[in-house]
């Protein structure tokens, strides 16, 4: 017979017998973590959480498993993943398990009815790879379950609007964000997903009249801002260095320097309108976040964000997203402001070669600079850019690490943790929900994975083998890959 507890201290679910990794300012490690109408109730011993079992508490022996806060890839296109899975823009996405979640069936559709056939990876031609309402939930639907099997419990859509409306993939416009409107008010999304407005074209240029406009129309409240919400606009401000389109200090081999991707007569201009965006939306009480890649776009952002911080002053925490040539210097500014770098270590890894070719190894080698960012004191956010790389967060802290290199003796524990909170405490910071979600502490939204493994008794290298055994949401268990032992 389960011990009686009081009403508000008994537990729905609650898990035991492993480790709980809280990530929380203490650093609070327990045994077991009791869960409460969708909310942390206790993390402790397996004594001290039994006091909050009572008739009908599901309860899971974890068997010496490991429960973390649930994943957040705070930059991941789930529409455009959910059409391209299982290939991904920088190779196959899926493993050799034609069981994983959305991998395709041989008539060449997936189990959501989405066409699988084709090449993904060209998105210039005439046919879109979403092309209807349905299509575009079956995508969303597709990708959470995905995301779901990954311990993925938030994720940030960085770029859905009106501007992408005749888009080649059907993939960022408008009609996406409704759809993720009506499967949220159908109880249907298994994450909570974080938006940000896009008012001009996907790697492509924006007007400020265009931006300007739209601004506005982010301020309205969805129906439960903790499932999905609204954050502010993306701003595509430059390419990417191999391609000639980051704007940077430097040269490349043919002698120019890249540009803004802003309408304007020439460099000035295009960089004041950047700046009157930016400034525009902090006054709005609206998020920045700014796919930046050249150093003289990131000096330009960071130089508008003071601007505007000056003239009304706000903790929106805005961000730059790649930030792949960011200087010393920004890294400063930027910590003083509150901004955060949003980066992706797989992509550096893919990419460091071709930023060599165009700008020489010496600028290769210092850039997406993830150490010298923590040492500024920027808040860092690791992310897959998903489907440009598959959304394995467990891949993702194994290429960071590999990035930053090897920590000095005695610091492994540490760089692990590090990590970790780059996927779970500091982009619940980027959304501005630090305060609710993120760690696991009492009161904060139950979202937690169960790992078969302790990541802390690992090398990061060793992370990408260790199975996701349960994903949890608002204390409703979302993913369950085996039956585990329950009573």
């Amino acid at each position: 017979m389960q011990p009686a507890a009081t009403p508000d201290r008994s537990a729905d679910l609650v898990l035991r017998g492993g480790v709980v990794h809280a990530l929380d300012d203490a650093g609070t490690t327990g045994q077991a973590i009791a869960v409460r109408h969708g909310r942390v109730l206790r993390v402790g011993t397996d004594a001290e959480v039994a006091e909050t079992i009572v008739r009908g508490t599901r309860v899971i022996d974890l068997d010496g498993r490991a429960v973390l806060p649930g994943i957040n890839d705070s930059h991941l296109h789930a529409a455009w993943l959910g059409a391209m899975w299982p290939q991904t823009v920088f190779g196959p996405g899926a493993a050799a398990d034609a069981d994983a979640p959305g991998a395709a069936a041989p008539d060449g559709h997936d189990s959501a009815g989405i066409e699988t056939t084709g090449d993904p990876h060209d998105t210039s031609g005439a046919s879109p790879l979403l092309t209807t309402h349905d299509e575009r939930r079956a995508a969303i639907l597709r990708a959470g379950e995905l995301v779901a099997s990954l311990g993925i419990t938030s994720y940030t859509e960085p770029g859905l609007g009106p501007g992408e409306d005749d888009g080649p993939t059907g993939c960022f416009g408008q009609d996406v964000f409704e759809a993720y409107a009506e499967l949220e008010a159908e109880r249907a999304l298994t994450a909570r997903v974080t938006v940000l407005g896009l008012f001009g074209v996907l790697d492509g240029p924006s007007s400020l009249r265009d931006v300007l406009a739209g601004l506005p129309d982010l301020r309205h409240e969805t129906a439960r801002p903790s499932r999905l919400r609204i954050a502010g606009v993306k701003i595509f401000a430059d390419g990417i260095p191999p391609m000639h389109q980051a704007w940077t200090h430097r040269r490349y081999p043919d002698g120019t320097q890249g540009g803004l991707l802003i309408d304007g007569a020439d460099p000035d201009e295009r960089a004041a309108a950047l700046r009157r965006m930016i400034r525009e939306a902090n006054r709005l009480g609206l998020q920045v976040g700014v796919h930046a890649t050249g150093d003289r776009t990131i000096d330009t952002v960071v130089e508008a964000v003071e601007e505007a911080l000056a003239q009304t002053r706000t903790d929106l925490g805005h961000y730059i997203i790649h930030g792949d040539l960011v200087s010393p210097d920004a890294l400063a500014r930027m910590a003083r402001l509150g901004m955060g770098l949003n980066v992706q270590a797989g992509i550096a890894a893919h990419t460091a070669s071709w930023v060599a070719a165009v700008l020489g190894d010496e600028v290769a080698a210092s850039a997406w600079p993830i150490r010298a960012a923590w040492e500024a004191g920027v808040p860092v956010s690791l992310s897959s850019d998903a489907p440009i790389l598959a959304p394995d967060w467990r891949q993702g802290i194994a290429d960071a690490d590999a990035w930053i290199g090897a920590p000095a003796p005695g610091e492994e524990r540490d760089r692990m943790l590090a990590l970790l909170r780059a996927y779970t405490t500091v982009p619940a910071l980027q959304d501005g929900a630090a305060a609710w979600k993120g760690s696991l502490a009492p009161r904060k939204a139950a979202d937690l994975c169960v790992l078969e493994a302790d990541p802390l008794t690992l090398a990061p290298a060793e992370l990408p083998s260790v199975g996701v055994d349960l994903t949890v949401v608002d204390g409703d268990v979302v993913f369950e890959r085996v039956p585990v032992s329950s009573v």
